[in-house]
């Protein structure tokens, strides 16, 4: 039975707003193999009946299912629009339409936003990080048949309508470049609206807008007051609309939030609330009038979905005393989001204080030093209720323990829990193993994921830093693209990058940009703010990887004039194509670095044309995808150019590389940048590295992604393997023995003796090191995809490891679920395939000596490597191994 069981409005799941035509798509599901979709219809309509249809595209003959966009449908403002599709298949079966999704039109772009920026503040309050509340009310002769809430802040804001909050979105409206683009956020407000008098009362804290930020906690970086911004549009049954619009006839007063930082936490005074403050009828004691705040209003946009909410809930493991003598909670995960806790029988006044922090020290106490200057502190003054609950509402923390520096009464580890707070994005990959140690690597490249998607992915949720480093999002991108889908929350993130990308297309370190203008005296970033190979290649490389795991060109043409820029800033930064000229941040980190330095010893000029060479091969081939022939070729032959300086710059006449370095062999080998008559010579230079290094890597940043890959690629399969499951210093198992849920920054954050790495800079939730999670499900479990395909044609090729008896892997595609599992027994391996209706899969077994059983596949031998080609369904076949042998 053919039927379609997901259908999404770009990429994604749930109602969403949308900010032009959207992107639709679907997956089917088919009893039959070898399905293929042979047409298709979308209607979409004002009405659930779908009886007055406003689009129906009727029957079209294509096999396309996705980022199809209705380009004869014209959108009305403020409008909910039901979308359904049915699709017909090659097996002459067709199915019902689906169950229908909607989606909601934007406010008009012609008119724009109107609503006024209001504030509460007072001018003496431009070093204050406290909160403050504003309200109105306002009366309705009737009820509207749909009523929408469209709001923003400057600052972070909660919104409450009669007394109820809005909504489930935390930290609202996100971080972005807001002097160039801030998001407005949409709620039904339909069933919370009565006839005649109604209230809206809104929250609002300093956040990433007002609060301290950076390495020199400058503060106010992109204004002074903070302010609200709302347009409730209300829709009648008779088709007639009113707008109500925020302006200066609101109130505002000082709220109960005394304190809020991203960094540092949040004070709450119980005694302060002022209940009912959201609710008609509500007595403004005290309460101001609000005033104007200017704001670019051109800027502002809805946000299209991907907002950050409440995605785990964790109960505390253990409450225990250090050897200190200090009362720690343990919710043994480290996660990025805050404390929930329950205090009964407290007298008002009673004071509560919590520290969050990530490990403890080689003796089992608080360890707070690699915090730095971020305080993480929860500090909460009780009204006296019977029962009282709180979670900090503008500030989150990363943590696995929690200090009770002060509670009134005992401490009952069954009142506290963690939320764990992140951008909602749908889990898509799956990963597991024979292997424990492996299964659990994958569990914290996962969370460390959640831990740094807030909204932009940032370095750590810790310490006084939490940024959006382009550099760690580039070289985790395709492995983020697995674990879940992150399409939407990097075309969000992407415009930022736009927005703050230089005139000189310089791309910044730092995205938003909070560095140009703010570095201080900082040794790393002082008169350097942007422009470095690695980070800055993040404007071509994150595209690519979009472009690669959802097939959609949408990306490649709201990102190419960004992506040409930045191609055309490393050309004018090089000398005879080796780009030689600025500051680099190099191999980061790598442990080949000389004492004291966090640059590795690989060349600066060798890691940043080998990018150059990279991105500009990847600009090509992306350009050639949307049209841009003439584009594509002059790409085309400035790589082999670029290629061509290299290997005349960085080998030498013997064809060995001048750089002994494992990831100047790597980053040649993985960018192809060497020539064929040399491959095997760097090969052999790679794997005689690791044996200096007793097999292990010695890699930063750069060289790090691609290790696997390099040897991978080059028969060496099984080195690859050894070196993923070493579990002495320095390995990536070696973090798992040590007892980490999530991924450190620096191979030895934690010392084989228990000491810290400098405190200076190390972060236990740092995901870049997590990038081999790509190795393990594009090599282990063989999941990838053609180039450009988005998955309609997948590549399954796993690699068997005779350290592994199985491996099961899994990615939610745009498409369905591709499937695979394989388990060895002796030299007998099954291997068993799901391919998602309307795709194709080319199956390789480059470690089969023979196939056993093809399960209807046609195999054959090609270059080598059998392989065939098969369509959608389930497979089970069995090869002889040779790699097992």
């Amino acid at each position: 039975m053919l039927k379609i069981i997901e259908v999404r409005c770009n990429y994604q799941k749930g109602r969403i707003v949308v900010q032009d035509l959207p992107q639709i798509s679907w997956i089917l599901e088919s009893d039959n193999r070898n399905v293929v979709q042979t047409a298709y219809q979308i209607q979409i309509a004002r009405e659930l009946d779908f009886c007055h249809c406003c689009y129906d595209s009727n029957k079209v003959i294509s096999d396309q299912s996705s980022g199809i966009r209705p380009e004869e449908f014209k959108l009305e403002p403020v409008t909910r629009y039901y979308v359904r599709v049915r699709v017909w298949d090659n097996k002459k079966e067709e199915s019902e339409f689906s169950e229908p999704i909607d989606f909601l039109s934007p406010i008009s772009p012609s008119e724009g936003w109107k609503a006024d920026f209001i504030s509460a503040e007072k001018p003496e309050s431009e070093n204050d990080s406290s909160g403050v509340m504003v309200r109105k009310e306002f009366c309705l002769s009737r009820h509207p048949k749909q009523a929408w809430l469209f709001s923003t802040a400057l600052g972070l804001y909660e919104v409450y309508v009669n007394g109820e909050r809005v909504g489930e979105d935390e930290m609202m409206p996100g971080w972005t470049s807001y002097h160039k683009h801030l998001l407005y956020q949409s709620y039904d407000v339909t069933e919370i609206l009565r006839e005649g008098k109604n209230a809206l009362g809104a929250l609002i804290g300093a956040g990433w807008y007002k609060g301290k930020m950076g390495f020199q906690r400058f503060r106010n970086l992109y204004g002074k007051e903070t302010a609200f911004s709302a347009e409730l549009h209300l829709i009648y049954e008779d088709g007639t609309r009113e707008v109500l619009r925020s302006d200066d006839t609101f109130s505002g007063t000082k709220a109960q939030i005394l304190f809020s930082e991203i960094y540092d936490g949040e004070t709450y005074d119980a005694r302060l609330e002022q209940k009912g403050f959201a609710s008609p009828g509500f007595v403004e004691d005290g309460w101001i009038k609000v005033h104007k705040i200017p704001c670019d209003r051109s800027v502002i946009v809805p946000q299209e979905g991907c907002t950050i909410r409440k995605m785990n809930l964790l109960p505390a493991r253990r409450l225990f005393k250090t050897p200190k003598g200090e009362l720690v909670l343990d919710f043994g995960q480290n996660l990025t989001g805050w404390v929930e806790f329950k205090v009964r029988g407290a007298i008002s006044g009673d004071r509560i204080e919590l520290n969050c922090f990530e490990v403890l020290d080689a003796d089992g106490n608080v360890y707070t030093e690699n915090l730095r200057t971020a305080k993480q502190t929860i500090i909460y003054f009780c009204k006296g209720d019977q029962e009282e609950t709180y979670h900090p509402k503008f500030s989150f923390q990363g943590f696995r323990y929690v200090r009770v520096a002060e509670w009134p009464g005992n401490v009952n580890p069954e009142d506290f829990v963690a939320q764990a707070v992140h951008s909602d994005m749908e889990e898509t990959g799956t990963f597991h193993c024979s292997n424990q140690q492996l299964n659990q690597l994958h569990h914290n490249i996962l969370w460390s994921m959640k831990g740094n998607f807030l909204d932009v992915p940032t370095d750590c949720p810790q310490r006084d830093e939490r940024c959006g480093w382009t550099g760690d999002a580039e070289i985790f991108s395709r492995t983020s693209s697995y674990l879940m889908n992150v399409y939407p929350f990097f075309k969000k993130w992407l415009k930022d990058l736009s927005c703050d990308q230089a005139e000189d297309g310089a791309v910044t370190h730092i995205v938003p940009d909070i560095l140009t203008g703010y570095t201080g005296d900082n040794w790393l970033v002082k008169d350097w703010t942007g422009g470095g190979a690695a980070w800055g290649d993040a404007a071509v490389i994150i595209p690519y990887v979009l472009y690669q795991q959802y097939g959609d060109l949408d990306i490649i043409k709201r990102q190419y004039s960004s992506m040409r820029q930045w191609i055309q800033y490393i050309y004018n930064h090089s000398e005879g194509l080796i780009w030689c000229k600025g500051r680099q941040f190099g191999d980061w980190v790598a442990l080949d670095a000389e004492e004291g330095s966090y640059y590795g010893a690989t060349p600066n000029n060798l890691v940043s044309t080998a990018y150059f060479a990279y991105s500009t091969g990847l600009l090509a081939e992306m350009s050639e995808a949307i049209g841009e022939r003439k584009d594509a070729e002059n790409y085309r032959k400035l790589r082999i150019a670029i290629k061509n300086a290299y290997i005349k710059e960085f080998f030498d006449d013997k064809g060995s590389l001048k750089a002994q370095t494992q990831t100047a062999h790597i980053v040649s080998l993985y960018f192809d940048l060497v020539p064929e008559e040399y491959r095997e010579k760097t090969v052999q230079g790679l794997l005689n590295l690791l044996k200096i290094e007793n097999g292990h890597l010695v890699t930063g940043f750069v060289g790090t992604p691609y290790f696997c890959f390099a040897l991978s690629q080059n028969g060496h399969v099984k080195e690859a393997y050894e070196l993923l499951l070493k579990d002495d210093f320095p390995s990536w198992l070696y973090q798992v023995k040590k007892g980490a849920t999530t991924i450190w920054e620096h191979w030895d954050g934690i010392k084989p003796d228990g000491s810290m790495w400098s405190a200076g800079m190390n972060s236990f939730n740092h995901y870049a090191y997590g990038a081999v999670g790509e190795w393990m499900y594009r090599v282990i479990a063989g999941l990838d995809t053609e180039k450009g395909s988005g998955f309609s044609k997948s590549l399954i090729s796993p690699r068997i490891g005779e350290e592994l008896d199985y491996a099961r892997g899994s990615v939610k595609t745009i498409h369905g679920s591709l499937k695979t599992y394989w388990e060895r027994n002796n030299n007998i391996v099954t291997l068993c395939v799901t391919v998602p209706a309307n795709t194709t899969a080319k199956i390789q077994l480059p470690d089969a000596k023979r196939v056993i059983n093809s399960d209807t596949i046609d195999f054959n031998t090609e270059d080598g490597i059998i392989q065939g080609t098969t369509g959608s369904g389930n497979y089970k076949i069995e090869f002889e191994c040779t790699s097992c042998d």
